[in-house]
């Protein structure tokens, strides 16, 4: 007896036609992404990192179990690895906000060692940010009285700022990085991210407009990047062979979206290459559109020219998830976390970067990495600005 096909209403196949294309969406979602990852000793379960988003909830330097309970969050959401929000190494000039946590000292140590428990607990892995906020400090946050301390003395504003730091205080500040990097592998963290983005230390030396010096650590790209690459080379030398040392770079410095390190590849190369040299493993290039070419000529972002020209790993980040563009302060516009990552996957298919880092949209959704790997990003949550107020 033949069987008569039943025949489906346009209703129907528009159904079917959906439930197909949410299938594959999901399957390429979870091919893509979901792709483990090996870096030194560590492997990640898949490509979704947490960006590293300043969270001012850590009373006297010190995070607590709420901030823990936060990282956790994410960690179970998806996320293959937490990089934490910016922490101070030990240097009474590094702090330019309060609440923000410290990253020497018993107290706070002990702190991050619980962080870490919880975030493992949750099958991620985790590196802090260590962070020196160079001359975008204001004296008036403790310790009171205290200048910024720069290349140069030179705020963003190519004004007079704070001081100009001597070799002695190169060699110290060195030193507190590395003492840091120690601290996080002895603890338990699965590698350190250094921040050398967005205006702060790091960033003050390898940026013409607030680095003026004229000795070894100033002058052309390779010298200006020579601050950057002693750090590096301290902190590989203070932790093991294996231990992963990421790199923050960008650049875009804080209110000034349109300043730039590097005009061309060429000068790129040259401020990246000594710090590939000095041990660096992965370079997280931080952009605030992912999708955006760099360079002239190119569709390469950020991200995938610093591989192309390292021959490191490097991690993409800016505007993951969201669908619409910044407008006046990035952190005052309401956007949705559920935008199309088609171009973020057809990226990553060639192979231009080897990480996605997201920020606002996983601080909107903990579960966020889930549902982008299960092709359900319809139903994340959208970001709100209000959430940087709140643990969430």
């Amino acid at each position: 007896m033949e069987t008569v096909k039943p025949v489906r209403t346009l209703s129907e196949k528009r159904t079917l036609l959906e439930e197909r294309t949410l299938s594959a969406g999901s399957s390429r979602a979870a091919s893509v992404l979901g792709r483990s990852f090996a870096l030194g000793d560590l492997t990640l379960r898949n490509r979704i990192a947490m960006a590293a988003v300043t969270r001012r909830f850590s009373p006297g330097g010190v995070p607590g179990e709420d901030v823990a309970a936060y990282y956790a969050r994410r960690a179970a959401g998806g996320a293959g690895l937490i990089i934490t929000e910016g922490t101070y190494v030990a240097r009474d000039a590094a702090p330019a906000y309060d609440r923000v946590p410290h990253f020497h000292g018993e107290q706070a140590l002990a702190g991050w060692a619980r962080v870490v428990e919880r975030v493992h607990g949750a099958g991620a892995r985790i590196m802090p940010q260590l962070w020196h906020t160079g001359v975008v400090r204001s004296e008036s946050v403790p310790p009171l009285g205290v200048p910024a301390e720069g290349p140069s003395g030179i705020d963003l504003d190519g004004r007079p700022h704070g001081r100009a730091m001597t070799l002695d205080d190169i060699d110290a500040v060195v030193r507190s990085f590395a003492e840091a990097a120690a601290a996080a592998e002895r603890i338990g963290f699965d590698g350190v991210e250094l921040h050398g983005a967005h205006g702060y230390l790091i960033d003050n030396f390898l940026w013409g407009d607030t680095n003026a010096r004229t000795d070894g650590y100033g002058g052309d790209h390779a010298s200006r990047a020579r601050f950057a690459a002693e750090i590096v080379a301290a902190v590989r030398a203070a932790v093991s062979p294996g231990f992963p040392i990421l790199l923050r770079f960008s650049q875009w410095k804080t209110d000034r979206y349109d300043a730039r390190i590097a005009e061309s590849p060429q000068e790129l190369e040259a401020l990246l290459a000594p710090l590939a040299a000095a041990g660096v493993d992965a370079f997280d290039a931080s952009t605030r559109r992912y999708w955006l070419p760099e360079f002239d000529g190119s569709d390469l972002n950020l991200a995938g020219w610093a591989k192309k020209l390292t021959g490191k790993p490097s991690v993409s980040v800016g505007s993951v998830g969201l669908d619409q563009q910044f407008v006046g302060a990035p952190n005052r516009t309401q956007r949705s976390a559920g935008a199309d990552i088609t171009p973020l996957l057809d990226r990553m298919e060639r192979d231009e970067f080897d990480l996605i880092a997201v920020a606002r949209a996983l601080l909107s959704d903990p579960e966020w990495s889930n549902k982008a790997l299960t092709g359900r990003l319809d139903e994340a949550v959208p970001y709100d600005a209000s959430l940087l107020n709140a643990l969430v």
